[in-house]
């Protein structure tokens, strides 16, 4: 059951300045060493923790995050939640994360707030309806959800958007993907945060990883800025910082990091019900629960480091949703912010062995990584506990990239992000 507080408790908490409340996870020391590290704090590290702990029986692990929990990529994407790509292998991936999504608030006894609203992929013309009905029929015979929406039945699910007769782009279906939604990014840190720390797993903040411990060509710890840290396995999900970590022991990725910009306007009174993507604009738009419009859009194709963006992406974007909603023209943007996502050549991620003995990677994901956190999670816990890949992570390996054996869902779901 979730935990329930009547409203003459919450009323209490306040008048105390909210200083009634329990730590939600301990803030522990880094012990010497543990059967297991892991290097990032944010979504996938946490379900990773969680997952060795649940399905491994693996305890004894170290999260080390150089800043805080959640501070990364976790607390800086649109939220959206989906598995309607092209490739078995993916859908595979992505469908394990939205099934994981369906019951993870009842799991782990926190919400997360899922919310199924759908998710929506727009078509334009004739030869793109024709792609649209092969990608539904894949999707279904890949085994996850998909309609094929006619211009009637789209307008009916998103009367607010662009069918006037001078569209840049008229409207001609969607792809309807009903399982798809949203889910709150900072819950889902915080609820794997949790039950990770009940497991025993300890969470350490402000601990920054200097460099790897390697003896005998094999990875056996971290040197960090609070000292020493040895395990038997060491596993690195840090989105956009892996290449930098990896660079450490002189292994080079093929990733490139850039920036993802996302929006999100001035609270209004409800507009849209679902997650509308237009591949034409390059964006996408939802509407969160408090009622601000949650806005994205292509990368900016910059190697970049820096969280902050750059106007003319913030003017693509936008062009692109008045474009699809021109009523929106006149609403304010309240903030603004960008996450640094690592692309790999093929837009998939990579999970699996390094090449190095007792070093592991959950890396690659791109602007994909929010909607895979179970997956990754589960099956990077798999990887570390054995040592070995799980069948789903299987084609994910780095070693595609030597067979060619790429799974290029830039191309065959024509959805970068």
């Amino acid at each position: 059951m979730f935990q329930r507080y009547s409203a003459f408790s919450l009323f209490q908490q306040g008048l105390r300045s909210h200083r009634g409340w329990t730590s939600a996870w301990r803030t522990p020391l880094p012990k010497s060493t543990y059967d297991v590290i892991i290097i990032g704090g944010g979504g996938h590290g946490l379900a990773t923790a969680y997952y060795l702990a649940r399905n491994h029986g693996i305890t004894n692990v170290a999260v080390i995050e150089k800043n805080w929990l959640g501070g990364g990529n976790t607390g800086r994407n649109t939220t959206v939640v989906r598995s309607n790509y092209f490739y078995p292998e993916s859908v595979d991936l992505y469908e394990l994360s939205v099934k994981l999504y369906e019951k993870l608030s009842r799991d782990i006894n926190f919400n997360v707030m899922f919310s199924q609203r759908g998710m929506i992929v727009t078509a334009h013309s004739e030869p793109e309806m024709e792609m649209a009905a092969r990608q539904v029929n894949a999707m279904r015979i890949n085994g996850t959800d998909a309609e094929l929406l006619d211009e009637a039945q789209f307008r009916k699910k998103v009367p607010i958007f662009n069918f006037r007769p001078d569209a840049r782009f008229p409207v001609h279906g969607a792809i309807l993907q009903k399982r798809g939604g949203t889910a709150r990014h900072d819950a889902v840190a915080w609820a794997y945060a949790r039950a990770a720390d009940s497991a025993g797993v300890d969470i350490i903040q402000n601990c920054e990883v200097e460099d790897f411990i390697v003896e005998n060509g094999k990875c056996v710890g971290v040197n960090t800025k609070l000292g020493e840290i040895r395990a038997g396995a060491v596993g690195v999900a840090a989105a956009g910082h892996s290449s930098d970590l990896l660079q450490k022991v002189d292994i080079t990725l093929p990733l490139n990091s850039y920036t993802l910009q996302a929006f999100v306007s001035e609270p209004l009174k409800p507009v849209i019900d679902t997650v509308v993507y237009c591949p034409l604009t390059g964006a996408y738009v939802s509407q969160s629960d408090k009622g601000g419009l949650v806005i994205g859009g292509g990368l900016d194709r910059v190697p970049s480091y820096g969280q902050r963006g750059n106007l003319p992406m913030q003017e693509a974007v936008m062009s692109g949703l008045i474009e699809m909603v021109p009523l929106l023209s006149k609403v304010k943007l309240l903030r603004q912010w960008g996450g640094t996502v690592d692309v790999s050549p093929d837009s998939s991620p990579i999970l699996g062995p390094t090449g190095m003995e007792g070093l592991y990677l959950n890396c690659g994901w791109g602007t994909g990584g929010f909607k895979a956190i179970p997956a990754g999670g589960y099956l990077f816990a798999s990887i570390l506990a054995t040592g070995g890949h799980h069948d789903i992570s299987k084609p994910f390996d780095l070693g595609r990239f030597i067979t060619g054996k790429l799974i290029d869902e830039a191309a065959g779901a024509g959805i970068a992000h």
